[in-house]
């Protein structure tokens, strides 16, 4: 897949004239190197867009199709977009890094289980439904919600995008999608990829836009439903206009999970997929576990054994199949994250290994994957989220004491646990208050509910919930004679 600069915005089905000459430019965290620009929509662009998803919704066929038709359409979108899957994971990684074993699996593919899943989904579901109520029958439909504004982020951009698109699609809904300032190429691919499709005109638009753009699309009279990925900050301001408007809202914000390493279970198996959990995508993933609880009794093993691991794994090119740890997304990224680095060293942690940048690096913002110990779960760098390749070993007495900690948090997005006993681990796992949560392991399952407690967000996305996230429920009540037949 050639990459290429766009002069033009996906609005209508059509390639059309942005309403300034304003463009962003598409840097690559490896090399630094300008690899692309797009246009940077105006508050012109979003009008046209809503417009566009707005007589899509009112007026046109897609709310008005049999779900079967919409699943058709969105079969020919998934078949486009496997076209190629290679090109598309190279893409993502140019545009923000992401290793190529990352990239392939997660950044590319993962986007069309998604897809495909909605699919097949929207096929079964049943939209209307008879059933007898306390007095007569009755007739309850799931409508679209109508027109979805979807603001993704930079880490993950087409999956989190698929995310939202997906359901919506399946639901019947027309989109306004905002991707990342940092990663508009992706999403212009996708729109390629819809061209290609029977999706009809307005149902799908793309404009790349910054902060207050954004913020004018979520605030839009013509925006039924926002859903928004992205940090707890920007998730309040948006929370604050949907609430004041009563407008629909999903929020995926961030987490600060903890992977819980009980007494009985094997290093040897266990610390390298925990510690990947930690560091996928070089820890810019709102999933990252890098919280590490290790009981005290094994407290310098797991620290040991942690440390001895991270400090093999290959830091470079992110396009080379064999590296591990990649770029982070921008300078400006890595000042922060070498930022709680440093405080983290005020704060009395250890840095065990890494803490700084590789020397082998001269070009690209690298930062070494970092261990810290003798870490207390009050710091900043166990409460914050860093966002990069940070990882903190804290210590706990017993079960229990592992539940509080981990438990103490502001977030509550994901968490694991590693045991030889399921048993034991599944009690942990109910006794954590966080959205997914995996025993000896680090998954989420495209069919069950993903989604944050507290500060991680609001609603949930994937599985039955996520599509019924785009669906408003009606009520109409039937003679009594109404035959439910």
């Amino acid at each position: 897949m050639d990459i290429k600069s766009y002069d033009k915005l996906f609005i209508n089905n059509e390639w059309v004239s942005p309403s300034s000459s304003a463009t962003l430019s598409v840097i690559n965290p490896a090399t630094e190197a300008c690899i692309a620009t797009t246009p940077e929509g105006q508050k012109a662009d979003i009008d046209a867009a809503v417009a566009a998803a707005r007589e899509a919704f009112d007026q046109g066929p897609w709310p008005r199709m049999s779900a079967s038709e919409r699943a058709d359409c969105m079969t020919e979108l998934s078949q486009a977009l496997q076209e190629d899957i290679p090109g598309l994971a190279s893409l993502i990684t140019q545009e923000m890094g992401s290793p190529m074993s990352f990239s392939t699996r997660s950044q590319a593919f993962s986007p069309i289980i998604v897809l495909d899943y909605y699919a097949g989904l929207a096929r079964q579901y049943a939209f209307e439904e008879k059933r007898q109520g306390m007095v007569s029958p009755v007739v309850v439909r799931g409508e679209a919600v109508g027109v979805v504004a979807a603001i993704t982020p930079w880490n993950a951009p087409l999956f989190t995008l698929m995310l939202k698109l997906a359901p919506a699609l399946a639901a019947g809904c027309c989109v306004v999608i905002k991707p990342a300032t940092e990663t508009p190429l992706d999403a212009n691919t996708l729109a390629e990829a819809v061209a290609k499709t029977s999706i009809p005109p307005g149902v799908i638009n793309i404009v790349p836009a910054d902060r207050e753009v954004s913020e004018y699309l979520v605030s839009h009279p013509g925006v039924d439903k926002v859903s928004f990925t992205g940090s707890v900050a920007a998730g309040r301001k948006i929370g604050a206009i949907c609430g004041e408007q009563i407008k629909r809202l999903t929020l995926e914000l961030g987490g600060k999970s903890a992977a819980i390493v009980l007494d009985d279970a094997d290093l040897n198996k266990t610390i390298p997929e925990m510690v990947m959990a930690g560091l996928m995508n070089t820890g810019q993933a709102c999933i990252a576990q890098t919280r590490i609880l290790a009981s005290k009794q094994r407290y310098a093993e797991v620290v040991d054994a942690v440390a001895a691991f991270v400090e093999k794994l290959k830091i470079g090119n992110p396009l080379e199949e064999d590296t591990v740890i990649g770029p982070l997304v921008s300078a400006r990224h890595r000042e922060r994250v070498e930022s709680y680095i440093s405080i983290g060293r005020e704060e009395g942690a250890r840095v065990v290994t890494g803490g700084g940048r590789p020397g082998h690096a001269s070009q690209g913002w690298y930062v070494e994957p970092t261990v810290f110990s003798d870490v207390d779960n009050n710091m900043r760098i166990a409460r914050e989220e860093i966002f990069g390749p940070v990882l903190s070993v804290i210590p706990y007495g017993d079960d229990a004491d592992a539940i509080r900690i981990a438990n103490d948090s502001n977030y509550g997005l994901c968490g694991t646990v590693w045991t030889e006993d399921a048993e034991r681990g599944l009690a942990i796992a109910r006794g954590v208050r966080t959205g997914t949560y995996t025993v000896n392991g680090m998954s989420m399952d495209f069919t069950s509910p993903f989604g944050g407690f507290k500060q991680s967000g609001m609603g949930r996305e994937l599985g039955t919930p996520g599509l019924e996230a785009y669906l408003e429920f009606k009520t109409i009540n039937m003679p009594t004679d109404y035959p439910l037949g």
